[in-house]
């Protein structure tokens, strides 16, 4: 039977909070930096409930989901293998605390993310605040 390499489905998740915040973690295991909260979907998992359960995990929050963003599916996007990510905005209150493969959970100012962030994070990031200010959302 043949080897299939296909694409591993993930979920990424801007999670705004009070203050134009929002929440990033700094990942513990590589590639290491800072990421949004994150990760495989299980089998079986629906794409949001993948989101939810991630953010929780990773920050201890409990996150709101308002609207599925983009997917974004470039295969350099990851360095380990080829993954597409569906990324989620939502909203939560309280402060993020790092937990499971997450080694610390912060929140920071849009204007003032930090510059070490994996993946593709920063493309993701740069279309969020293009589109929290335009409204113009990433063409195909």
């Amino acid at each position: 039977m043949p080897e299939y390499r296909n694409p591993k489905p993930t979920v990424d998740c801007i999670i705004e909070l009070p203050g134009e915040r929002i929440v990033l973690i700094r990942r513990a295991n590589p590639p290491v930096g800072w990421a949004l909260p994150g990760g495989f979907v299980d089998e079986g998992e629906p794409l949001d409930v993948a989101a939810v359960r991630e953010v929780q995990e990773e920050t201890g929050l409990h996150v709101k989901l308002s609207e599925q963003f983009f997917t974004y599916s470039d295969p350099r996007r990851d360095p380990r293998q080829h993954n597409i990510s569906t990324v989620y905005i939502g909203s939560a209150e309280g402060e993020p605390q790092g937990a499971d493969d997450a080694a610390e959970a912060r929140a920071f100012r849009v204007d003032d993310l930090p510059k070490d962030l994996c993946f593709d994070h920063d493309t993701i990031l740069s279309d969020y605040v293009t589109y929290k200010r335009t409204g113009q959302r990433r063409k195909l």
